[in-house]
């Protein structure tokens, strides 16, 4: 089994360290607020003092952390991580952040690193269904897939440093797209007197079926996962969607793309999380389409 340093111990963090150690691995934790800290320890991990702490002699140390200034301040920064990092340790990040921030961490970094951004939220964190979209060298990649493994179903490969973040800014841009139209379609089937159970009974068969509307259907008693059936409870906020957006406009505007359609959707969530819904699940946005 191997030893893991672990840096960010939240709502996503917290529950992927656990599977870790539910996987026998020895995982070392740090994290800056006291009671997710204190969570980690009672669930079997060691507490450390500092992220440096957590990383010492960790054959592989993992980071989820909210955004690309975190990231490289913990890795580069006042965390100094990669300077604790042992030679041969091989570094992972989950974090969603932006693309040129995860190449330049990995380049300086001194150390064999990944980015590893998960899709899944918080029920997958916990259930360790989570995909792993990986960008990095080959052999990282490769000594890496048992660590993954305990965290997660789904591990893909993307390429070389930065196509993790690739990968998943575009697949929550269409995520954020698809729950709006499929927010949309229930408001009109509502309009026209039409039922949820009848538009997803269709719909859920058709052409127009998503992921968003079988797995995550935006109103109650479809799905047995939707958050709608726990008053939007998240799953995954509103405020974390519209940061992935912005991510997704960020790197269309880098690299030249035409996003129209992810460009409202960013619109769209800005007002969203602005009238109150960043705290609540993403799918909570057809509440706002309703009212409109």
């Amino acid at each position: 089994m191997a030893r893991i340093g672990f840096v960010g111990l939240g709502n996503m963090g917290g529950p992927m360290a656990r599977n870790l150690l539910k996987a026998g691995h020895q995982v070392a934790g740090f994290d800056l607020v006291p009671a997710a800290l204190e969570a980690f320890a009672a669930a079997g991990g060691t507490a450390a003092a500092s992220a440096a702490a957590a990383t010492a002699d960790a054959d592989f140390v993992v980071t989820m952390l909210p955004a690309g200034r975190h990231v490289r301040d913990a890795w580069l920064g006042a965390g100094g991580m990669a300077a604790a990092a042992a030679p041969a340790a091989i570094l992972i990040d989950c974090s969603t952040i932006d693309v040129a921030t995860a190449r330049a961490v990995a380049g300086e970094a001194g150390r064999p690193m990944l980015d590893a951004p998960v899709s899944g939220g918080t029920m997958g964190a916990e259930a360790g269904t989570l995909t792993f979209m990986v960008g990095g060298p080959d052999a990282a990649f490769a000594a890496a897939q048992p660590i993954l493994a305990a965290m997660g179903r789904t591990i893909v490969h993307c390429g070389a440093a930065g196509a993790g973040q690739a990968a998943k800014v575009c697949n929550n841009m269409m995520l954020a797209a698809n729950m709006i139209i499929a927010s949309e379609a229930l408001v009109l089937a509502e309009r026209l007197g039409l039922s949820h159970q009848a538009l997803f009974d269709v719909v859920s068969k058709s052409s127009g079926q998503s992921w968003a509307m079988t797995t995550y259907c935006p109103v109650p008693g479809l799905v047995p996962t939707s958050p709608a059936n726990r008053d939007y409870k998240p799953g995954f906020a509103g405020a974390l969607m519209l940061k992935d957006l912005r991510l997704s406009q960020e790197a269309a505007a880098s690299g030249g793309a035409t996003t129209p359609l992810g460009a409202q959707a960013l619109a769209l969530f800005e007002r969203f999380v602005a009238e109150g819904g960043g705290e609540v699940d993403f799918s909570g946005i057809i509440r706002m389409l309703r009212g409109s």
